[in-house]
């Protein structure tokens, strides 16, 4: 079993790679091996498109993520916005384009070739409020009470330590400051075979966990207001689950409610300096998280 650090190894050299390919059109979302890598010729994209988004940039978008968190994170003109797991620079220049000049947007990657592929794009359209940053989302090279927002897409999933992760999202988010992030989770006990083909599932659902665990580990590092924004089941077709389930494991798969791989965009404050919780959330979409009504 790999430790923490060669897990991190391995998604960095993955993400090195598709990094410094110059035509990404054949990646799939979630990982330059996601879903259609070696292990299979079945493509199963996890990505949504970002191409109606204001301040899209074709050439960072690697095709990487399973949502859209910066159009549900409600960035404000001036917002100080902090982007983990920036990639190629994708949702930092969508975030740009709300935050405005007067705002400032910072990437957030551990791969240092995705950190050079961000840089340029960013020089090339002479964006000097966008900086990227190289670190780990463990132990975030940054202050504390920085951001506004923190977005991220596709990411939180392939954190070996989401306790520290999200402990450190909280610590560098303002007090009454917020994050939408989108990310991998499991609903109900999947086949073995589908979860730990860490070959086929490299970037995807490899370091996904079950979704209630998710949320309980969100609240339990101090957020409050958590809101669903979106939620979607990641369709796996047979062709694909053949090569891991019999027939008869096929059909009851598929009959099972509520099981399944399951792309969600999650909504949580950061309660206020004053360490009341905001009577109100600020999100104007999804459906209530707290422990009472998100079972």
């Amino acid at each position: 079993m790999e430790t923490t650090e060669q897990l991190k190894e391995i998604v960095r050299q993955q993400y090195g790679a598709i990094a410094e390919q110059t035509d990404t059109s054949g990646a799939c979302g979630c990982g330059p091996t996601s879903c259609c890598g070696p292990a299979s010729d079945i493509p199963v994209n996890m990505a949504e498109g970002y191409e109606g988004l204001n301040g899209y940039v074709a050439e960072a978008d690697l095709g990487l993520g399973c949502g859209l968190p910066t159009q549900f994170a409600q960035i404000k003109p001036g917002d100080v916005v902090v982007d983990l797991g920036s990639g190629a620079g994708n949702d930092c220049f969508v975030a740009r384009a709300e935050t405005g000049e007067t705002g400032r947007v910072i990437g957030l990657d551990m791969t240092p070739a995705m950190i050079d592929r961000a840089r340029r794009n960013a020089k090339a359209r002479g964006f000097t409020n966008i900086e990227f940053v190289y670190g780990d989302i463990e132990e975030m090279p940054l202050s504390d009470n920085l951001a506004d927002v923190v977005v991220s897409n596709c990411v939180m999933n392939l954190v070996p330590d989401k306790v520290k992760a999200f402990r450190e999202t909280f610590r560098i988010l303002k007090p009454g400051g917020h994050f939408s992030i989108s990310d991998i989770v499991l609903q109900g006990n999947l086949p073995a075979g589908v979860v730990k083909d860490a070959e086929l599932y490299a970037g995807c659902v490899a370091g996904a966990i079950q979704k209630d665990t998710y949320l309980q580990i969100i609240q339990d590092a101090g957020f409050v207001n958590l809101v669903l924004q979106k939620e979607r089941e990641i369709f796996l077709p047979d062709e694909l689950l053949k090569n891991y389930l019999t027939a008869d494991e096929i059909a009851d798969y598929r009959q099972q409610a509520k099981r399944g791989i399951y792309s969600v965009t999650v909504y949580a404050e950061k309660p206020d300096s004053t360490g009341e919780k905001p009577v109100e959330s600020k999100a104007t979409t999804g459906s209530c998280c707290g422990p009472e009504c998100c079972n």
